[in-house]
C-alpha cells in the first residue's frame, strides 16, 4: 500500500532549474516512488551565510517505501547528482537538496530523521508550495492547517514567483 509523502525540493548552484528536473525525473524513475504533482518553482532569499538565491519547490509522491528508506533514496539521488554532505554544511549552498517535509500524518523523531521537517513550520519557503500542492495539508504536531502556520511564520515574505509553470519534468 503507498503512502502519500511531500518532498522538499531546492537548489542555488548551477542551473538550479535543470537540477530540480534532474531530480524529479530520478524520482520518478523509482519503482516504488510515483511523482504525483509538483509546486511550481518559488526563487527564494537563502537561510545563513551569503550565497546565491535559491529555487524552492516542494513534490507530492505516493511511496511504498518506509521513511527510512525513502531518505536513502533521497540522499541517493543527491548524491548522483554532485552534492556530498558534510558534517558543518547546514545552510550552505547546494546543487540540490531533497528533504521530506511530510509523510501521511507520521511523525518521526530519530537522529537522522525528524517528519516532519524539524523546520517546516518556521520557512515559509517549504511551506508555500505545499500550500500550492494542496491548501488542505494538516501539520501533524498540534493540527494545524499548513495554511495557518504561515501567518505564524512570517507569510511569503522573500518568497517570490519565479515562474508560474511546474518543472519541466513534469507532464
Amino acid at each position: 500500500m503507498s503512502e502519500r509523502a511531500f518532498v522538499g525540493i531546492g537548489s542555488n548552484l548551477g542551473d538550479r532549474a535543470s537540477m530540480i528536473d534532474q531530480a524529479i525525473r530520478a524520482l520518478d524513475r523509482s519503482p516504488a516512488i510515483a511523482v504525483v504533482q509538483c509546486s511550481s518553482l518559488w526563487e527564494t532569499d537563502p537561510v545563513g551565510p551569503p550565497q546565491p538565491k535559491y529555487l524552492n519547490g516542494a513534490v507530492e509522491l505516493a511511496t511504498t517505501l518506509n521513511p527510512h528508506a525513502l531518505l536513502d533514496a533521497l540522499l541517493e539521488i543527491e548524491r548522483s547528482l554532485g552534492r556530498s554532505r558534510t558534517e558543518n554544511e547546514r545552510n550552505a549552498p547546494r546543487t540540490i537538496d531533497l528533504d521530506i517535509l511530510l509523510f501521511g500524518e507520521r511523525v518521526v523523531s530519530e537522529f537522522h530523521l525528524e517528519i516532519p521537517h524539524p523546520r517546516l513550520a518556521l520557512r515559509p519557503f517549504a511551506l508555500v508550495p505545499l500550500i500550492e500542492i494542496d491548501a488542505s495539508l494538516i501539520y501533524p504536531q498540534g493540527g494545524d492547517l499548513l495554511l495557518s502556520l504561515l501567518s505564524v511564520a512570517g507569510g511569503n515574505d522573500g518568497v517570490v514567483m519565479w515562474r508560474a509553470r511546474k518543472p519541466s519534468s513534469v507532464t
